[in-house]
C-alpha cells in the first residue's frame, strides 16, 4: 500500500552528470555601486526592498540589492535567502536561485521550499525532484508548500512511479486532507494520464477549491472524455462554485473538439459575464473553437479583442488562418507577431509550413523552414514531415526523396506518410512501392499509414497489395475508420454515414439529393468514380459515390436551414475529389454557402467555387 512506504525511500534516476551553466543576468542599466544607498544593517528592510523588486520584476535594482546583501554579510539569514531565491525565480533565473540556496549555510524548511518552487515553476523539474530527495535524506518533512511544487515537477516529467511514491508520503505525513496538496495531487495524476487515481483523490477531498475542480475537468479533457468534463462543469455551475480562466479554457476546448458551436457560444457568454474573455488562455481556446466550427470571423473577433496576447493565442490564430485557406493573412499575422516582439516557437513554424503546404507555396515554405534556424529552433520530425508534405503535394517528389535521404534525423512514420500522400495524389505507383517497402521496415505502424498504403495500392489497381494492407489492419485488431459527417442544428448533432438510411428524415434527404443531382448534371457535373477504391462495377460505383456521408449531411442542411444560413458540415476523413467537385455544383445550383471541414482543412464553397482552389 502507498501509505506503508518506508521513510526516505523516494528515488529517482541519478541526475545528469553535466553541471548546468549559470547564465549571467543582463544588467540594464549597467551595475553601478554609486547608485546604492548607504549600507543597510536592518535585514527586514532589505527583505521589504527585495519583495518590492520581485513584484516589479526589476532585475537591475534586485542585483544591486544582492550586492548590498553580500557587502553587509547578511545573506546567511534564512529569510534573506528566501527572498533572494524568490526574486531570481520571478525574474526567470532559477539557476541563480539554486546558487543562492547552495551558498546559504543555514537552510530552513522555507529555504528548501523556495528553491524547489523556483525550479518547478521555471521548468527544471528534474533538479527540483533531486533537491526534494536530498531534503528527505536530511530528515526534513515536506509541507503544504513543498508538495505542490513536487507534484508539478512530476507532472512535467510524466513520472507516475514517482508520483505514487509522493502520494504515499502525503498520506503518511497527514497532508492528504489539505486542500492545496490534494488539488496538486489531482492535477498531477490527471496530467500523467491516471484519471481514475485523480478522481479517487478528488472524491475523497473533504474540501475542494477552484484548482481541484479545474484540474479534474482538464484531466478529462486531455484524455478525450468530454462528456464527463461537461458533467463536472455543469456541477460547478449548479453549485455556484468558483471557476477561473483555466476552467473556462478547458471546457471551451471540449466544445471545439466536438465542434459544438451553440454550446461554445453559450460558454463564451459566461466568459464575457465573468470577464474571463480577456484572458489569453481562454482566448486561445475560443479562437480554436470558432475556427474548428468554421466561423473564422468569430476567431478574428476574439483575437482582436484581447489586448495582451500570449504566444499560444498568436499560434491559434495562425493555424486558424492556415486551415481556412487565408494564407496571406497568416503570413501578415506572423510579421505582426515579430513586430510586437513576440518570439516564435516550433509550433509557429509548423503553422506556417502547414499554410504553405496547402497552398502549394514551395518557395515560401523553404524560406520559413530555413528561417527557423535564425530563431535557434532546430527542425524536428514534424517540421520535416510538413516540408515533405509541401513538396509531395506540389509534385516535387524527387526533391522530397532527396531531403529524406540527407536530413540529420531518421525518417519517421509521419515523414514516410507525407511522401506516400504525395505519391497517391500524383499517381506515382513506382515511388509508392518504394515508400511501402520503407514503411514495412519500420515494423508495427499506425492504422492511418496502413489505410494510406491500402488506398495507394487500390488507386493503382493493385488489389492484392491493397488486400494485404487491409489484412495487416485486421491482424492488429484495427478496423478502418468509417467515414462520418455531422451537422449541428440547435443543441442537436445529426450524424450521417455513407448510404445511411437511419435518419428520421431519410425520405426527404434522398429526395433532395435526387432533385439536386438532376440540376447538377444539367449544369455539367459528371461523377468521377476513380475515387471509389473498391472492386465493383461502374453502376455500383456511381451509387456508392452519390450517397457519401457529406452529401447526405448537406441535403439535410438544405431542407432544414433557412436560405441565409451557411450549411456547416464536419467530416472525420478527407473529402474525396468527386465529392469536392459535387459540392461546388451543389453550392452553385442551390445558391447556398456550404462550409465543409475534413480532417485536413476547411473548404468554403460558394457559387461553384472553393476557397482551397482545388488544392488540398
Amino acid at each position: 500500500m502507498l501509505h506503508q512506504l518506508p521513510k526516505r525511500r523516494f528515488q529517482l534516476p541519478p541526475p545528469p552528470t553535466v553541471t548546468p551553466t549559470i547564465p549571467k543576468p543582463p544588467l540594464n542599466p549597467p551595475f553601478n555601486h554609486k547608485t546604492l544607498v548607504e549600507p543597510i544593517k536592518d535585514y527586514k528592510q532589505i527583505c521589504d526592498l527585495l519583495l518590492s523588486q520581485t513584484r516589479s520584476r526589476s532585475l537591475p535594482k534586485g542585483l544591486q540589492l544582492h550586492a548590498q546583501i553580500i557587502k553587509s554579510g547578511i545573506q546567511s539569514i534564512p529569510l534573506v535567502s528566501h527572498h533572494l531565491i524568490n526574486f531570481y525565480s520571478k525574474t526567470q533565473f532559477p539557476l541563480h536561485s539554486l546558487q543562492v540556496f547552495d551558498e546559504t549555510p543555514h537552510k530552513s524548511s522555507t529555504t528548501w521550499s523556495s528553491v524547489i518552487s523556483s525550479l518547478a515553476q521555471n521548468e527544471l523539474p528534474f533538479i527540483a525532484l533531486e533537491l526534494f530527495r536530498r531534503m528527505l535524506g536530511e530528515g526534513l518533512r515536506a509541507d503544504d508548500h513543498i508538495y505542490p511544487s513536487v507534484t508539478k515537477s512530476i507532472a512535467i516529467l510524466g513520472r507516475i512511479d514517482a508520483g505514487k511514491c509522493v502520494h504515499g508520503l502525503v498520506i503518511k505525513t497527514g497532508f492528504n486532507s489539505d486542500v492545496f496538496v490534494g488539488s496538486s495531487m489531482v492535477d498531477m495524476f490527471a496530467k500523467c494520464g491516471e484519471i481514475r487515481d485523480a478522481r479517487k483523490v478528488f472524491d475523497k477531498m473533504p474540501e475542494r477549491n477552484v484548482v481541484s475542480w479545474s484540474g479534474m475537468i482538464s484531466g478529462y479533457v486531455l484524455l478525450g472524455e468530454d462528456e464527463e468534463a461537461l458533467r463536472l462543469f455543469k456541477r460547478v455551475l449548479v453549485e455556484d462554485l468558483d471557476v477561473n480562466d483555466f476552467t473556462f479554457s478547458s471546457i471551451v476546448r471540449v466544445c471545439g473538439n466536438a465542434t459544438l458551436l451553440e454550446l461554445g457560444r453559450q460558454i463564451h457568454g459566461l466568459c464575457f459575464k465573468t470577464s474571463f474573455d480577456s484572458s489569453s488562455f481562454v482566448g486561445t481556446s475560443l479562437v480554436s473553437l470558432y475556427s474548428r466550427c468554421g466561423v473564422i470571423e468569430g476567431a478574428y473577433r476574439v483575437f482582436n479583442e484581447i489586448s495582451v496576447k500570449n504566444l499560444g493565442l498568436w499560434n491559434a490564430m495562425l493555424i486558424a488562418c492556415a486551415q481556412h485557406a487565408q494564407t496571406n493573412k497568416a503570413f501578415a499575422l506572423f510579421e505582426d507577431m515579430i513586430c510586437v516582439g513576440m518570439k516564435p516557437n516550433f509550433i509557429t513554424f509548423l503553422c506556417l509550413l502547414y499554410a504553405c503546404s496547402h497552398s502549394g507555396l514551395v518557395k515560401k515554405g523553404r524560406y520559413y523552414f530555413e528561417l527557423m534556424k535564425e530563431y535557434g529552433i532546430e527542425p524536428g520530425h514534424q517540421h520535416y514531415a510538413s516540408l515533405i508534405d509541401l513538396l509531395g503535394r506540389a509534385g516535387k517528389l524527387q526533391d522530397a526523396v532527396s531531403i529524406i535521404e540527407n536530413m540529420p534525423i531518421k525518417p519517421t512514420e509521419s515523414i514516410w506518410g507525407a511522401l506516400l500522400t504525395g505519391c497517391r495524389i500524383h499517381g506515382n505507383t513506382e515511388l509508392a512501392s518504394f515508400v511501402a517497402d520503407k514503411i514495412s521496415e519500420l515494423g508495427n505502424v499506425g492504422s492511418g499509414l496502413l489505410v494510406l498504403l491500402s488506398n495507394a495500392y487500390a488507386a493503382a489497381g493493385r488489389w492484392e497489395e491493397a488486400a494485404r494492407a487491409r489484412k495487416m489492419l485486421r491482424d492488429q485488431g484495427i478496423r478502418k475508420e468509417a467515414g462520418l459527417s455531422w451537422v449541428e442544428d440547435g443543441n442537436k448533432v445529426h450524424t450521417f454515414a455513407s448510404g445511411d438510411r437511419s435518419h428520421m428524415r431519410t425520405k426527404e434527404i434522398y429526395e433532395k439529393l435526387e432533385e439536386l443531382g438532376e440540376e447538377m448534371e444539367r449544369a455539367g457535373y459528371i461523377a468521377d468514380t476513380s475515387f471509389v477504391l473498391k472492386r465493383v462495377d461502374g453502376e455500383e460505383k456511381n451509387q456508392t459515390i452519390r450517397y457519401h456521408s457529406e452529401r447526405l449531411a448537406i441535403a439535410f442542411g438544405l431542407i432544414t436551414f433557412p436560405p441565409e444560413r451557411p450549411i456547416r458540415i464536419m467530416k472525420n476523413l478527407r473529402v474525396c475529389g468527386d465529392c469536392h467537385t459535387a459540392i461546388k455544383f451543389m453550392s452553385k445550383c442551390s445558391g447556398r454557402v456550404i462550409i465543409v471541414r475534413d480532417n485536413n482543412r476547411f473548404h468554403w464553397f460558394e457559387d461553384g467555387k472553393c476557397t482551397c482552389g482545388d488544392y488540398w
